[in-house]
């Protein structure tokens, strides 16, 4: 065998037996790929539409009818809280048929429940407060309950009680 340099073995070309085929190389530039899109898989529809929240602003579904009677009481007091209706306007995202008959016109409006948003800032006031009171009137009913306990019948025990078995002492 005859020994080759580094610089001869990269001009020269390597033998070939039977089992060795020749690899078609090409650029990826060349080559295009066929993007393979997954089917999608069918599935129920959800009763109220997904749609895009704005930064800054809470939502939810107010109640303006049920079984076709208006609910104005119910409305009108969420409106007073602070909530107002959401334009379609500014949600083209939700696919919806309009309402004829719906006293909010341009509104997002499903099976008697209206989108409404009202600011974050004003909700997270709105929680704090419903928080507070409810800690209050648990405490409230927690102080009464402690205050009607009997010595004779006491509601939680101490663990000071014994419990023997048998004759006991003779």
């Amino acid at each position: 065998m005859d020994k080759v340099t580094k610089k001869e073995a990269k001009n020269v070309e390597p033998k070939r037996t039977k089992s060795t085929k020749k690899v078609n190389r090409t650029d990826r530039e060349v080559e295009s790929r066929e993007e393979v899109l997954k089917t999608k898989q069918w599935e129920p529809s959800s009763l109220l539409p997904d749609f895009k929240k704005q930064s800054g602003w809470a939502y939810r579904w107010i109640r303006v009818s049920l079984l076709n009677v208006a609910d104005n009481i119910n409305v009108s007091s969420k409106m007073r809280e602070g909530w107002e209706p959401v334009k379609h306007s500014e949600h083209p995202e939700i696919k919806l048929v309009a309402d004829p008959n719906s006293s909010f016109k341009d509104a997002v409006e499903i099976g008697g429940l209206l989108l409404c948003k009202a600011p974050q800032e004003m909700v997270d006031q709105r929680n704090a407060y419903y928080k507070q009171r409810t800690e209050n009137q648990t405490e409230a009913i927690e102080n009464h309950y402690m205050n009607q306990n009997d010595p004779r019948m006491p509601k939680f025990s101490d663990g000071r009680q014994t419990t023997s078995f048998g004759k006991g002492n003779k």
